[in-house]
């Protein structure tokens, strides 16, 4: 490839490195993405968008299960496991290629190869590690993401132990599977295992599955998950790892130490920056523990190169690197424009029942010192809930007790990662406790609850 000069180079195509592309293109600036696998990156091909697949044939199969409650007989219920896998795979492709149709459409090259800063602006572009080009550009975003982390001196081999990469694609369901880490990726993937017939056990350290949730929705989701036959340990600590026919997982917690055995281990423990080999040091870029230092627009260290998404670090999100992309891209251009409110960004985890939520837990809101109003609206009461046959899961709204502002919002149930969004709307438009109850709701909609949920915090609920 010749050598290139363009406005913005951005190394990373995931949903940062691709928003920034376009929003750089739309302010009239000539943009190129460095990219050495395929457009979208994780979240398009390995992340959210298929396990968002799987986890839709888990919800059907389960349905299904279930489905003399509803007045339907079949006989002989199964399940082609690789045409699930299939399926999703082909939501992947497809997501991918609208992102190439995107580039198209705002004439955005893609540069297909391994991108490394080389100073004064300068990436190298390499494949099969020798160097094919490079592209000159007064602007240099690193969007490079995160890829999982394992413990100390386990490796993930992608058979015995795997990553979130390897469980989308199992040749077959397996008999039993050991996740290690209770956060969103492994509380998923024990739901779409268990669905289909695997012996789950869930291994996680803190106290309570989905530790940054609010304790009494992760309480409840735990207790729905025993039923279904997860088997949780919390407070558990993993000492060892042995691969071999079976994994076997020595762990230690409030029961003493034991031995799990599973026929593989899932490692969901967390992320780790993809940062190595990008010349960051040479180039003056501060990282802390691999994660790129940045201010509030994306700025490094160093003049002229940013880092947004997972490589500079948490909240691992896409909707949140989205949004980022955006910031550093319009700071770019002179736009000014608001710092992330991080306060105010949407956590979710995609199993059933779904959990959602946004700003203060109970516990941090206490902590913080405020005097709190909490009002709480349970699906079981409500009408639209019955109906579908998901009463599981709660509304919990935190607001001050003295100006009724929303400081947090808690979701367990059918829907939760869909209403949320109302929530955040109120929460940036600072609306308080009367805006929320004085919203007129559809009925019968799962979103009444929220409205319940509020009038509820200062004793007005009708419907319960």
């Amino acid at each position: 490839m010749p050598d290139q000069n363009v406005d913005v180079v951005i190394v990373g195509s995931g949903p940062v490195g691709y928003v920034a592309a376009i929003r750089a293109a739309q302010l009239g600036m000539k943009s190129c993405i460095v990219e050495r696998d395929k457009l979208g990156g994780i979240c398009l091909n390995w992340g959210c968008i298929p396990t968002k697949a799987l986890l839709k044939n888990a919800e059907i199969y389960t349905d299904f299960k279930h489905a003399e409650e509803w007045g339907i007989r079949y006989d002989n219920l199964t399940f082609d496991f690789a045409k699930i896998i299939a399926r999703s795979r082909k939501v992947a492709t497809l997501n991918s290629k609208g992102v190439e149709y995107l580039m198209k459409k705002n004439k955005i090259e893609t540069i297909s190869g391994f991108g490394k800063l080389a100073g004064n602006g300068k990436v190298e572009i390499s494949k099969d590690g020798k160097p094919v080009g490079s592209v000159t550009a007064k602007h240099v975003i690193i969007a490079t993401g995160a890829r999982a982390r394992s413990l100390p001196g386990v490796d993930i081999d992608g058979t015995s132990v795997i990553s979130s990469t390897e469980a989308m694609s199992l040749p077959k369901v397996p008999g039993s599977m050991l996740i290690i880490g209770a956060g969103a990726i492994g509380v998923e993937f024990a739901y779409l295992y268990n669905a289909f017939g695997t012996k789950v056990t869930l291994v996680e350290m803190m106290p309570n599955i989905l530790p940054v949730e609010d304790k009494e929705l992760s309480k409840l989701l735990e207790s729905n998950f025993r039923k279904k036959g997860i088997e949780i340990l919390t407070e558990t600590k993993v000492e060892k790892v042995v691969k071999g026919k079976e994994v076997k997982v020595t762990v230690s917690g409030k029961e003493g130490t034991k031995e799990l055995k599973g026929d593989v281990a899932l490692m969901a423990i967390g992320v780790q920056a993809n940062s190595e080999e990008l010349g960051l040091e040479k180039a003056g870029v501060k990282t802390e523990k691999g994660w790129i230092q940045v201010d509030d627009f994306g700025k490094t260290s160093a003049a002229g190169i940013y880092a947004i998404g997972d490589v500079a670090g948490a909240p691992w999100l896409a909707h949140v690197a989205s949004r980022e992309a955006l910031v550093c891209v319009d700071a770019i251009a002179g736009k000014n424009p608001q710092p992330i409110d991080w306060d105010n960004i949407p956590g979710c985890t995609y199993c059933q029942p779904q959990v959602a939520s946004l700003g203060l837990t109970e516990e941090k809101a206490i902590a913080a010192g405020h005097q709190l109003k909490i009002g709480r609206f349970p699906f079981s009461a409500s009408g639209k809930a019955r109906a579908i046959g998901e009463t599981d899961g709660l509304v919990k709204l935190i607001f001050d007790a003295k100006y009724g502002e929303l400081l947090g919002a808690h979701i367990l149930g059918s829907g939760a990662t869909e209403m949320i969004s109302e929530l955040g709307l109120a929460k940036t438009l600072e609306s308080t406790v009367r805006g929320i109850e004085g919203t007129i709701h559809p009925h019968p909609t799962l979103s009444e609850a929220i409205m319940e949920a509020a009038e509820n915090a200062y004793g007005h609920s009708i419907n319960i």
